[in-house]
């Protein structure tokens, strides 16, 4: 199996940061996503973003912490969690969302009935960066 090339800390931040651009690269997503409007924090465990969707758009995505700005619901995991999730071909247990929750690499916080509700958008959504990545020539 081939590394991730997304694999440092800093590498997982900017695939992070990159999101906005890939998620309007693939339409068929934002119009899954239609029908949600939210604030969240998402990324990994110790720089997390926030990030407010409207219509399936991000229409802000702000590094964390920003003074007084509340959110509904909280993912993040470790930058580790995140270079496996992200690899083309992701390990048992690796591969979800919800399973690195279960290995205990992710958190999942606040208000999940955003989160489920839309639970396919989100997967794919952070899903974004692994395509990308393995696109991207090692």
């Amino acid at each position: 199996m081939t590394p991730s090339p997304i694999s440092s800390a800093a590498a997982v931040i900017e695939a992070f940061a990159g999101i906005p651009g890939l998620l309007e690269q693939a339409p068929a997503l934002v119009a899954r996503g239609r029908a949600l409007d939210c604030e969240c924090l998402l990324g990994p465990l110790d720089h997390p973003f926030h990030v407010s969707i409207r219509s399936g758009r991000i229409v802000d995505l702000t590094p964390a912490p920003v003074l007084m700005r509340s959110w509904r619901f909280s993912y993040r995991a470790t930058s580790a969690a995140w270079s496996a999730y992200w690899e083309p071909a992701p390990r048992p247990g690796w591969h979800d969302l919800l399973a690195l929750t279960k290995r205990e690499e992710a958190r999942l916080e606040g208000d999940l009935h955003p989160f489920m509700t839309h639970l396919q958008y989100f997967k794919d959504l952070l899903a974004l960066p692994r395509r990308h990545a393995s696109s991207v020539p090692t």
